[in-house]
């Protein structure tokens, strides 16, 4: 396929997110499941585009003046990929499959790119009835971090303690350009391409052999302040797919009793697998038999920590997701408290006295992060809030001091602007006594 057929195709899948309100992954499957003569450097250069577009979706309309695929996708070129209006033009031949001919109103918006004037919702590229809670969380740094969680994000991953040590993995993968983490001592760093696509890590001996898994620095950041320690009961009560459940066995040495479990038994199927690979022997998977079976009643009381991945809207996670954003709805947030809410009290039943509960979101809104702890320590005066400080000096590694920095009035609060990650919240609650 040519750039400009792209580019049409690109429209094509962008109108079907759109007018569907549907994943742009789902969309992208099936258009190439329908157009089997598309390569697989053809679909990537696609999906780009169509997650590009994504990204930048309120600036574009209000600099084209239009909320249309075409618009969308004409005001990212001209932005986000620094295409002239020449070369635009180019592009949009009208023949060949290439997209129709610029008219005199798109010629003239494309040659003029300002957003002096735009409400700060689209000059940050986020929803506009999210804004609000946007500038709680950051203040006159909320555009800024609205930009950057609308740029790509890079592939980070976390080197498998049991395994190997963050070094040996750099001389591992030298050919693939590692940089080190920022601030987990465990993370490396690959930058996208022009494709926005990394390396491809999955296919890498280390990874078969279990040496890392792919995670985000942010996630690891906050499972390493969680407090986990060798030789103690652990449980990760919303573990899904089993990330921070991997991290946590590393942290404990593969030494102690590590519980994961999820409400949705489905979630848990691959870590299975990736236990195996990792070599952690500690962990024990809680499946729910029925729908309202407590797979870990029988620890009531006797547990260290319990770690709360909890469900949230992924706010912080929109670089990977850029759809997500324009998706997600004041009902879903309301559900989401709602969730939050009730795993937290879940957790609460469990913890022993002087035990913790460590509170993580991928989120940057204040509703599912200080708010919700306010209102669990409201209806929960067996548990204080543990100071920054004393998370931070507890932690296993150097230079967390700078973190303190990013302290809210409960937790932490972790962005692309302000520690090059993914946006991640952590809040510790401990038992007294």
């Amino acid at each position: 396929m040519t750039p400009a057929a792209r580019i049409s195709a690109a429209i094509e899948v962008l109108d079907d997110v759109i007018q569907r309100r549907r994943p742009a992954s789902d969309a992208l499957k099936d258009w190439g499941l329908s157009r089997r003569f598309a390569g697989s450097k053809d679909r990537a250069a696609i999906a780009s585009l169509v997650y590009d577009a994504l990204r930048r979706k309120a600036s574009s309309a209000f600099l084209m003046a239009s909320e249309t695929p075409r618009a969308l996708m004409l005001g990212m070129l001209a932005r986000s990929r620094g295409h002239s209006v020449a070369e635009i033009a180019e592009l949009c031949s009208g023949e060949n499959h290439a997209p129709m001919p610029l008219d005199a109103d798109e010629t003239s918006r494309l040659s003029v790119l300002t957003l002096d004037g735009a409400p700060g919702w689209v000059q940050a590229d986020v929803p506009e009835w999210l804004w609000p809670g946007f500038v709680v969380s950051f203040g006159t740094e909320a555009i800024a971090e609205g930009q950057l969680l609308a740029g790509r994000a890079p592939i980070d991953l976390r080197a498998n303690r049991l395994k190997t040590s963050r070094g040996r993995l750099m001389d591992d993968l030298a050919h693939l350009a590692p940089e080190a983490g920022i601030w987990s001592p465990d993370a490396l760093r690959f930058q996208p391409g022009q494709d926005g696509r990394g390396p491809s890590l999955q296919s890498e001996p280390g990874f078969f052999a279990g040496a890392f898994e792919i995670q985000d620095e942010g996630s690891q950041l906050v499972t390493l302040l969680a407090g986990a320690r060798p030789d103690t009961t652990v449980v990760d009560l919303c573990a899904g797919a089993g990330g921070k459940t991997l991290a946590l066995a590393a942290l404990m040495a593969d030494r102690g009793r590590l519980l994961a479990t999820d409400l949705d038994s489905r979630r848990l199927a691959p870590l299975h697998e990736r236990l195996a690979r990792s070599g952690a022997t500690n962990v024990e998977i809680r499946i729910p038999r029925s729908r309202g079976h407590d797979p870990l009643a029988d620890l009531a009381g006797q547990v260290d920590l319990v770690l709360v991945d909890a469900p949230c809207t992924g706010s912080g996670t929109w670089r990977r997701n850029p759809d997500a954003k324009w998706r997600v709805r004041p009902g879903a947030l309301a559900e989401r408290i709602k969730d939050q809410a009730e795993v937290l009290a879940r957790a609460a039943k469990l913890v022993k006295p002087g035990g913790r509960i460590a509170y993580i979101t991928c989120s940057v809104l204040p509703e599912e992060n200080d708010r919700a702890i306010a209102a669990f320590l409201d209806r929960n005066t067996g548990f204080q809030n543990v100071p920054t400080p004393e998370i931070l000096a507890a932690a296993d590694a150097d230079g967390f001091d700078g973190l303190a920095r990013f302290a809210t009035q409960f937790g932490l609060q972790f962005s692309p602007r302000r520690t090059g990650t993914d946006g991640f919240y952590l809040a510790c609650l401990e038992r007294r006594a």
